[in-house]
């Protein structure tokens, strides 16, 4: 990303409410298993399922604290940036067959949104920062493939 706060769409919120919601609820379930196998200690295979359940308490608490900094970042985000492409850009693009195509540039990937270019892609990874009138290279599926950025707008953000 670009290192500043990244816009999300509606969609891409509400994605991660839902998510935050599931792992809180995975987590309480979690950590009553492991307040349960506190009363006695059983052979190494119950010591082995408490550490099991110490490690997955460990991974949903490192997810959820990603998911709530990335709510949190993108409420104080604001509208994306017409000036360069960063997340929740709209990026109107002439390819090098002379194909045009607008995109909006996302976090997530969002249900059958054929616009919607990820972030993380390999068109997306090139995109981030670039500004109207650069041309950018990446590997498609068909091989290298060129584009030149022709616009930027805000966009919803995604």
């Amino acid at each position: 990303m670009t290192g500043a706060p990244e816009p999300i769409s509606e969609t891409g919120r509400t994605a991660l409410e839902r998510e935050l919601a599931e792992l809180r609820t995975e987590r309480d379930a979690v950590a009553a298993a492991v307040r349960g196998g506190d009363e006695e200690v059983g052979d190494r295979a119950d010591q082995a399922d408490e550490l099991q359940r110490a490690d997955q308490l460990d991974r949903l608490d490192d997810r959820i604290t990603v998911v709530e900094a990335r709510l949190r970042e993108a409420a104080a985000a604001g509208a994306p940036s017409t000036e360069s492409v960063g997340v929740g850009s709209t990026v109107t693009l002439r390819f090098a067959d002379a194909d045009e195509m607008t995109v909006r540039i996302g976090e997530l990937a969002e249900e059958l949104d054929p616009e919607l270019v990820t972030a993380d892609s390999p068109l997306g990874r090139v995109l981030l920062g670039r500004r109207a009138g650069e041309t950018v290279e990446y590997e498609a599926p068909g091989g290298r493939t060129t584009a030149l950025v022709l616009s930027i707008g805000g966009g919803e953000a995604a």
